[in-house]
C-alpha cells in the first residue's frame, strides 16, 4: 500500500496566535513548502459520530479574504458532498447558500466603505 504524508507548519508569535502556515505533501509537485494564510481541517470519529475540526488563521488574513475562503470551501464542500452522496438538489442548496453568503458579505462592505 502507498503512503502520503501531509506536514503543516505553524508559526506562532508569543500569544501562541498564528504568524505563519506552511505546509507540504508527500505526493505534491511543488518542489518547496507552500505558504498559506489560512487552513480548515477536518476529521470525522466514526466511532464518536462526531467531527474535529482545526481552524487556523494568520494575522494577516484579510476579511475579505476570509469570505472569499468560506465562499470557495462552501462551494467545495457542496461538490464533495454531491460526489459521495449523488444529492444533487442538497448540494445545489448548499451551493445557493454560499452565493448567498457572499452576496450578502459584499453588500456589508460596501455599506461600510460608504
Amino acid at each position: 500500500m502507498h503512503t502520503s504524508t501531509i506536514e503543516i507548519q505553524i508559526g506562532l508569535d508569543d500569544d501562541k496566535v498564528p504568524q505563519h502556515i506552511s505546509w507540504k505533501a508527500s505526493d505534491s509537485t511543488a518542489a518547496t513548502e507552500q505558504s498559506a494564510k489560512s487552513l480548515m481541517v477536518a476529521f470525522w470519529d466514526g466511532a464518536d459520530k462526531s467531527a474535529l475540526r482545526i481552524d487556523l488563521w494568520t494575522k494577516d488574513m484579510m476579511v475579505d479574504e476570509m469570505a472569499d475562503f468560506f465562499y470557495q470551501h462552501m462551494m467545495g464542500m457542496a461538490d464533495t458532498f454531491h460526489r459521495a452522496t449523488r444529492q444533487e438538489e442538497l448540494a445545489n442548496e448548499m451551493k445557493e447558500f454560499a452565493r448567498s453568503f457572499y452576496k450578502k458579505f459584499r453588500a456589508t462592505q460596501i455599506e461600510e466603505n460608504k
